[in-house]
């Protein structure tokens, strides 16, 4: 028996007719389908073509998907996949040596794992830096840049003046810059 798959009730809503369910389903699954299409055939409108094809088969066959046989993102992906393939073999044999050789492949949209380290570490290395500032500047740089309050509501919050609050704004992001330019000579050096 397969593991629990996420989509299953997602694909009953779908199966019902559903058409928030659906939109749902292709906000989530699109992306990736896409970037594997735009991948495989060098062209971003085919890769389109075949999404929305792959979708329409999503919606046509909801209904009857029995969960338990296969995980519903291994089918789509097999779908995406064969449509690819199929568009591939349609091509001319001149088309498909001039797609295959002569245009470069799609970078893929995400983020590559070094840019994705890169990101993760400087994003601890600035919450340290936050967590160690004095708990009335760092709660000001909290509020007005992680909750997105306007400068009145965080001033409220804190029981300050809004002058008060630019005080400690000010000073919070006055050792922020400088511990985290330290950091970064730190890194330089290693």
């Amino acid at each position: 028996m397969l593991d629990h798959d996420p989509d299953t009730a997602l694909l009953a809503r779908i199966g019902r007719g559903d058409a928030a369910a659906a939109r749902l389903l292709v906000a989530a699954k699109l992306p990736r389908i896409l970037g594997l299409a735009t991948r495989m055939l060098h062209d971003r409108a085919a890769a389109e073509d075949v999404a929305q094809d792959a979708f329409v088969r999503v919606w046509r066959t909801a209904a009857a998907w029995q969960p338990g046989a296969a995980r519903f993102d291994t089918w789509l992906h097999t779908v995406v996949l064969n449509l690819c393939r199929d568009r591939l073999r349609r091509r001319p044999q001149m088309g498909r040596e001039a797609a295959d050789g002569g245009l470069p492949e799609m970078p893929d949209p995400a983020p590559d794992a070094e840019s994705s380290l890169i990101e993760a570490e400087r994003d601890r290395t600035v919450a340290i830096a936050i967590a160690s500032l004095p708990e009335r500047q760092r709660d000001a740089i909290l509020l007005v840049h992680y909750q997105d309050l306007p400068g009145a509501e965080a001033a409220a919050v804190l029981d300050v003046s809004i002058e008060a609050l630019e005080s400690l704004l000010a000073r919070g992001r006055r050792t922020l810059r400088t511990r985290l330019s330290s950091s970064q000579e730190d890194d330089a050096h290693d």
